[in-house]
């Protein structure tokens, strides 16, 4: 059987930030509250699709592994519930934009576990020998959803995307093991409202919210991320102690925290990057990944475990092991223009439109 080696990384991290002190000025709240109730400090803010996003991290990621002609790639997965376009899919617009162009391109909905949906997916056909090399990549415009009216929800999220490469190698190294579900008997408590074909397009609706039942996303995430966390660890005949590092979902700090706590692991062994991007949704996952790279936490032959919640209620878990290159072939140079306009600036046109 061959292996699904990751041999390239990139993300794209939008130029935009919005503070907590920004929201202050927009919404009855400080930076105090938003802090100790998530971890976050600021999140960014994109003026481009998620298209563009997830275009510019696969660019970044295909140039970490060295591949010049992206013909090359068999297979694009877009991991996102924010897509540019339903129809066409998402992706087809990131094939086409990084010339991908031989390749099948496919969106996957899976909310905040998404990512880890797709590298399952397109590691298994790479085992299968139905492809040789594939781009995975997590992209959200998380914003684009937000009520900024309601507090609650509108100081989580923020934009992004991470993306990797897999090839087909015989080396022991990529997803070895890997934990999926859906406990969608509940998935009212987490969704979107005014959206989709549910809706009646001949009457005025309301903006599009993210809405959810916080008390009870705690619990079931925690409960769901820890379980697949135990599930993979069987799988592939690991203690928790034989692991280097766990990058969670980035939702919220507390979550995080929780999840450390059951699995007992060490501050040292845990990525933890929400306080810069807020929550990304599918994107968190492969942007801590890359910057857990970026920072000397992951290293040659380095266990990995990820873990992810969202909406549906999707849950995931991941083991993975690192390969021996740890730095890019070519250093990451794609990145989303600049924008001079200040994240506060950028969603005041919003604010008045949800009054």
């Amino acid at each position: 059987m061959k292996y699904a080696k990751i041999t390239g990384w990139g993300k794209c991290i939008p130029p935009v930030t919005l503070t907590n002190d920004d929201l202050s000025q927009i919404m009855d709240t400080n930076d105090e509250w938003i802090t100790t109730r998530t971890g976050i400090k600021e999140r960014r803010i994109s003026h481009q699709s998620t298209a563009e996003l997830a275009s510019v991290a696969a660019l970044n990621a295909l140039a970490c592994a060295g591949i010049t002609d992206a013909s090359d790639i068999d297979l694009v997965l877009l991991a996102t519930c924010t897509p540019t376009t339903l129809v066409a899919n998402t992706a087809s617009q990131v094939q086409q934009n990084i010339g991908a162009t031989g390749a099948a391109a496919c969106d996957v909905n899976a909310a905040c576990s998404g990512f880890l949906y797709a590298l399952q997916n397109a590691t298994a056909q790479i085992q299968a020998g139905m492809i040789k090399k594939a781009v995975v990549i997590g992209a959200e415009r998380m914003t684009w959803y937000v009520n900024w009216q309601r507090r609650d929800s509108a100081v989580l999220f923020g934009d992004g995307a991470g993306a990797v490469v897999l090839e087909a190698s015989d080396d022991k190294s990529g997803l070895l093991g890997t934990k999926t579900g859906c406990d969608s008997e509940d998935r009212e408590i987490l969704h979107i409202r005014n959206f989709g074909t549910d809706i009646d397009k001949y009457q005025a609706v309301g903006p599009s919210d993210i809405l959810f039942e916080g008390r009870e996303i705690f619990k079931r995430a925690v409960k769901g991320m820890t379980t697949a966390v135990d599930d993979v660890l069987n799988q592939v005949d690991c203690n928790i102690s034989d692991i280097d590092i766990l990058i969670p979902h980035q939702a919220n700090l507390r979550i995080i925290q929780a999840i450390q706590s059951k699995v007992n692991l060490p501050d040292e062994a845990v990525m933890v990057n929400i306080n810069k991007y807020g929550n990304t949704s599918a994107a968190t996952i492969p942007i801590a990944l890359c910057e857990a790279v970026e920072d000397g936490l992951i290293k040659a032959n380095s266990r990995i475990i990820s873990a992810a919640f969202g909406a549906g209620l999707t849950w995931a878990a991941s083991f993975i092991q690192w390969g021996e290159r740890t730095t890019p072939i070519h250093p990451a140079s794609h990145s989303l223009s600049e924008c001079n306009q200040p994240g506060l600036d950028l969603i005041k046109d919003a604010v008045a439109h949800c009054q």
